[in-house]
């Protein structure tokens, strides 16, 4: 075998940035705004207004639609970036209820849909009302407010998901986790506040159709200098209503957490307060290249459901085009230490796409005043939990009121410790994450199956096959014991038949058997809880500026394929965990070949009835109702399914992971003796 060299040559993969885009494109997508900015940097003819009709005949063809067109992101506000189309507002999974401006009261007692919790007050309801972005575009949006002249503070909602149902709803997820019908009032956006209980608090809520999303105008984008500018001409729009008291606050899941760290970071004036509740916060890095792999599978089932009648920025075609750490990709990563907000944060511990930026943020950004709490749920039946809804109305109440309700005595770290197999401890105050008295020791593999604390006295190699194989290592913990913090692993790897590989990698604990413990994490949902880690080996250089010994972080510029026979030491970041062991119970650490297999979610299928002629109604009626029959990926158009991009893996062959003597491969984790 031969050793890789120190300093190994680096092939560069980014993209020309300077790729020509059609005129009428570019112009139409830029808005006035940007047509002026473009008249005058690039030479381009300035019209004077949007060309938006070749956008709209491009729509409404039934063909596949991929091309770049211009996107504002920081230090270049037209850098060239791939779109496709959404799907119509009249496909059966977007659910699209029809645009219909004007307002009523939501009377006491009635409900939005059979089943649903009866509004517990009277509600001023404004729908479709026009919002005009600072580039002239227009979007929609609904309130929820108080009736009556008061004053009142609002939460904003953001999202592409639509603010009524939309492509995603909790009937089409088995036992609604664990959100029971009856526990919403049903008007709140996917993964949002409930605009029933907020209200009734004396708060506005506000739920935008985002830029591009159903009825709004221009494009729908994912994150970065577009959704922070955007965020803050709507936080602005807010606080300059008559019956706004000035101050804004956000809050909700996933996409509406990612949003919070970008439009937070633009410093609105207005927003006082967010409560992100589990996101990521470098998308490249956590997500769509987390391990330096085209990882589009969920991306790709997820943005199927989006509905718009413009055009959808394509990330997955940019993760697959465009792998480096390029001024795209900068764009979205959170300007985390701009954030001086209060902010209440909330994080779990196995989400595959949102553990490790929760952490991050929470380590990260500058507010003087904010909250960790790490719960041992799934995030929706968490964030609707009565009893958290009721202390992030403590924390809002203290920011967005000014009430002095004694928040600030609320511990500023709880964390839980998930123990599958026996009972999890919620809400342990801790000084910090990672908390103080776990040290990290190294645990070798010693064998073909086996971690030892005691470096092995042979060298060795345990080999797979990627097509099905695996090679999994076992721990036996013979005291109480936890794992608590970041967990690294060192791995000498060869790739036989490949110059490159594709790695997952899985820590979890199992009985003395090597079994999977099962834990619950909503009623009727029961699985074994791992974190998962991703690694192409040609992308294993580290960022010396971002990575510690813990917590390395990939660089991603450029790639070092492999030759034939060498082997390569490389660092993977194992994603923050809080684990009990108990005698008998091992440790288990299983690596094997990455696979961008298609994820089937279940978004967009359930039939869902709505009132026709106002948006609530008496529990005791039967008014006649919208039918959005909801469907599943074969109810798409053929155009919408051929744009989706599912780069390959590059594993062939068989890989081999050396251990022992130079090739010390290794576990490094916080593991403490209790």
């Amino acid at each position: 075998m031969t050793k890789s060299k120190q300093s190994p040559t680096i092939h560069l993969t980014g993209v020309d940035t300077t790729e020509s885009i059609s005129r009428r494109r570019f112009l139409s997508a830029m808005g006035i705004a940007g047509g002026a900015l473009a008249a005058s940097q690039f030479g381009l003819p300035f019209i004077g207004k949007p060309i938006n009709s070749a956008f709209a005949a491009s729509s409404k063809n039934e063909v596949p639609f991929s091309e770049k067109l211009p996107l504002r992101i920081y230090g270049n506000d037209a850098y060239p970036t791939y779109f496709r189309r959404p799907l119509p507002l009249d496909a059966p999974r977007v659910r699209y209820p029809g645009f219909k401006p004007g307002s009523e009261i939501l009377r006491k007692g009635t409900i939005r849909r059979k089943g649903a919790m009866p509004l517990p007050c009277d509600i001023m309801f404004e729908r479709d009302l026009a919002i005009t972005l600072r580039d002239g575009t227009v979007i929609y949006t609904d309130v929820f407010r108080p009736v009556g002249d008061a004053v009142y503070p609002a939460i904003l909602a953001w999202s592409p998901y639509g603010k009524e149902i939309g492509g995603q709803w909790l009937d089409e997820i088995p036992e609604r986790y664990g959100v029971k019908l009856s526990m919403t009032s049903e008007m709140m956006k996917w993964e949002g506040p409930d605009p029933a209980y907020w209200v009734n608090a004396g708060y506005a809520v506000i739920n935008p159709d985002i830029r591009g999303a159903y009825r709004s105008g221009g494009n729908i984008v994912g994150w970065g200098r577009q959704t922070a500018e955007d965020g803050c001409d709507v936080i602005d729009w807010v606080a300059s209503q008559g019956w706004s008291n000035g101050k804004v606050g956000m809050a909700g899941n996933s996409w509406l957490c990612v949003s919070q760290w970008f439009i937070a970071a633009e410093q609105p004036p207005h927003l006082a307060a967010i409560a992100p509740w589990e996101g990521c916060t470098d998308i490249a890095r956590g997500d769509f290249l987390r391990g330096g792999i085209p990882r589009t599978a969920f991306p790709e089932a997820l943005i199927q459901s989006f509905g718009g009648e413009h055009f959808l920025e394509d990330m997955p075609r940019m993760a697959a085009t465009e792998q480096d750490m390029t001024p795209y990709w900068a764009d979205k990563a959170a300007r985390l230490e701009r954030i001086e907000v209060p902010a209440y944060i909330v994080a779990s511990y196995d989400n595959v796409a949102h553990t490790y930026g929760t952490f991050d943020a929470w380590r990260r950004i500058s507010s003087k005043e904010k909250w960790l709490r790490v719960h041992n749920k799934q995030e929706w039946p968490d964030f609707y939990d009565p009893a958290h809804q009721a202390e992030l109305k403590r924390f809002f109440d203290r920011y967005l009121k000014g009430e002095k309700n004694g928040w600030e005595e609320t511990p500023k770290v709880r964390i839980s410790v998930l123990d599958p197999g026996h009972k999890d401890e919620v809400d342990r105050i801790v000084e910090a994450f990672p908390p103080n008295g776990y040290e990290h020791i190294k645990l070798h593999i010693v064998d073909a199956s086996s971690l030892s604390t005691t470096s092995p006295k042979e060298s060795g190699v345990v080999s797979y096959n990627v097509n099905g194989g695996s090679a999994t290592f076992l721990l036996p913990i013979d005291h109480e014991a936890e794992l608590i913090g970041y967990s690294k692993l060192r791995l000498f790897v060869e790739a036989d038949g490949a110059d490159d590989m594709d790695l997952t990698i899985y820590l979890e604990k199992v009985d003395s058997e090597g079994r999977a413990i099962i834990r619950e994490t909503y009623p009727g949902g029961a699985a074994p809880t791992r974190t998962a880690s991703y690694l192409r080996v040609s992308r294993r250089a580290l960022d010396p500026a971002l990575s510690t010994e813990i917590d390395p972080v990939l660089l991603l510029q450029g790639e070092q394929r492999l030759s034939p026979k060498e082997v390569v030491p490389v660092d993977i970041g194992i994603w923050p965990l809080a684990m009990k062991f108990h005698p008998g119970e091992q440790l288990k650490l299983t690596i094997e070949p990455f696979r961008n297999d298609p994820v089937n979610l279940p978004f967009g299928q359930a039939a869902i009835d709505l009132p026709k002629n106002s948006f609530t109604f008496e529990p005791s009626t039967e008014p006649e109702m919208i039918h959005l029959a909801g469907g599943g990926p074969a109810t798409m158009p053929a155009w919408a399914k051929s744009q989706e991009v599912m780069p390959p893996s590059r594993n062939k062959g068989v890989h081999h992971i050396h251990f022992g003597a130079e090739c010390d491969s290794y576990l490094l984790v916080p593991l403490k003796k209790l």
